[in-house]
């Protein structure tokens, strides 16, 4: 299976045709069309405001116009009317108003309109013909009407100009909307052209990683935007799934390494026993004592698949409210024997009233594993301090001894796989203890710090953080889990060996 970096492209498909599917060229194409409906909603508003609003001042100065001749008619005949355009054509300083006075002979009367208009009605209606007043040819609107006696008259204004200021408007719209379109076209090639450098890091990328180069990441351009956001969760997937890897291979190396003796020590022990063993029961303590050593080589596989299955994520289905502070009790409850035959005083001081969201099981092994550990190092007479305390949308769980401590060089690698101090070679121990603990407190948003006795004393400090989450304050499920806490622990202690205590974390802490 090959790997570029763009998708295969169909023959058909033009540089033309490639573009104008491409998302920036979309984009800009929808952006050309917002432009051109924002600017024809201008243009028809300017309209509205210009040419349309002088058409409504020319018709209202009509009827005004119709309203006094009627009036001047009906109080002074024709007569009055003549007089009266002859006084409104010589106030015209414009030569905009139109007036035509005809007889019933069909004679001009009075009036500055050549001839009457062909089809001009009289029935009350408002028309926009072409007309020649004054010896110049123009367009009016014109409106007619019939007087007693047979007179017909005509009041009007010449329009040409307003038409051109119209013609104007419409052409600024249409020209407008075609540098619309033009600059969207330029707009489409130069956006299609940053989203596609930017998304070809990515795809470069992305065919590195494809093709095993797991060190390469995606460039940021320090701009801060979408795409620089997208490239550091993009690089913080791939630091992720580097770790990942990292860790199988750990993994894989310390099985062919750590368990190869194991393996190899058991085998040689049962053939040893199978020639030397004089009796049934020297061959059944051989057997016995195989039987043992394989438990121990499955508990750390079934360690290896937990801490493989909390790093998946695969137990967050099981996170559900529990009191903290109960479930710290049931743990120092259950080492307390432990700790008092090793001669080691435990001092459980954790505050009351603690509670959090998570999986209950989980934390309580997490907490065993870091007992475990203080404990074992801790040396007769020393002493182990179990505490916690809520802090902002966290709760802390501190575990501090006063064995030897782990050296600062070395904390950095305590959590991972298999990983042993070369003080703690001689423990009983897999390495895998302090690993299960920061994958349980990476599954629930935390983080697992070490270090020294504050007051400069010997020992460690091992501090778990942890996401308290949202608790009810009432309900059934944090008494659910108190009984479910207190029949993992009562069997723990039907057992007398705590579930951690086969995937102890056993660095020298």
């Amino acid at each position: 299976m090959s790997l570029s970096a763009h998708p295969p492209k169909r023959a058909a498909d033009g540089p033309l045709l490639r573009l104008v599917r491409s998302l920036g060229f979309r984009i800009a194409a929808l952006h050309a069309v917002l432009l051109i409906a924002s600017g024809a909603a201008l243009g028809g508003f300017f309209w509205w405001n210009t040419a349309g609003y002088l058409n409504r001042q020319v018709d209202q100065s009509l009827r005004n116009d119709v309203a006094l001749m009627t009036a001047r008619f009906e109080d002074g005949g024709i007569d009055a009317i003549i007089r009266t355009i002859a006084q409104r054509l010589a106030e015209d300083s414009d030569e905009e108003e139109v007036f035509l006075l005809v007889g019933p002979d069909g004679r001009s009367l009075a009036g500055n309109l050549e001839s009457w208009p062909a089809g001009m009605p009289l029935d009350a209606q408002w028309i926009e013909s072409p007309i020649e007043h004054d010896g110049i040819k123009s367009t009016g609107r014109l409106y007619g009407m019939e007087l007693a006696g047979g007179y017909r008259l005509i009041v009007g204004r010449d329009v040409a100009n307003r038409l051109r200021l119209r013609e104007l408007v419409a052409d600024a719209v249409l020209y407008g909307s075609a540098l619309a379109v033009l600059l969207a076209g330029l707009g489409g090639v130069l956006v299609q052209r940053v989203l596609q450098r930017r998304i070809d890091q990515v795809a470069v990328t992305a065919v590195a990683i494809g093709h095993g180069d797991l060190s390469r990441r995606v460039p940021l351009t320090g701009a801060d935007d979408e795409f620089d956001q997208l490239a550091r969760i993009f690089n913080g997937m791939l630091d992720r799934i580097g770790g990942l890897m990292d860790g199988v291979r750990q993994v894989s190396n310390a099985i062919a390494h750590d368990l190869r003796t194991p393996i190899a020590r058991t085998r040689a022990r049962l053939e040893e026993s199978q020639r030397e063993a004089t009796d049934e029961a020297e061959l059944r303590a051989a057997m016995e004592r195989g039987i043992a050593e394989l438990d121990g080589i499955i508990a750390v596989f079934q360690a290896i698949l937990r801490i493989a299955e909390i790093e998946a994520g695969a137990r967050r289905s099981a996170f559900a409210p529990f009191d903290l502070s109960a479930l710290l009790a049931d743990a120092a409850e259950l080492y307390e024997a432990v700790a008092e035959e090793k001669g080691v005083r435990l001092e459980a001081e954790p505050t009351a009233g603690l509670a959090m969201v998570g999986d209950r099981d989980l934390v309580l092994q997490a907490v065993a594993n870091l007992l475990d550990n203080a404990i074992k190092f801790t040396p007769p007479g020393g002493r182990v301090q179990l505490g916690a305390s809520r802090g902002d949308e966290v709760v802390e769980i501190v575990v501090a001894d006063t064995g030897p401590g782990i050296p600062e060089t070395e904390r950095p690698r305590v959590t991972e796989r298999f990983y042993r101090a070369e003080t703690s070679r001689g423990t009983p121990g897999s390495g895998l203890g302090l690993t299960l603990v920061e994958a349980v407190a990476h599954l629930h948003a935390g983080t697992l710090e070490f270090g020294g006795d504050p007051e400069g004393g010997p020992g460690l400090r091992a501090v778990l953080r942890l996401a308290s989450g949202e608790v009810p304050r009432h309900g059934r499920a944090g008494e659910v889990q108190r009984r479910r806490a207190a029949s993992v622990a009562q069997e723990a202690r039907l057992e007398r060996v705590p579930a951690a205590a086969t995937m102890d974390g056993q660095t020298s802490g």
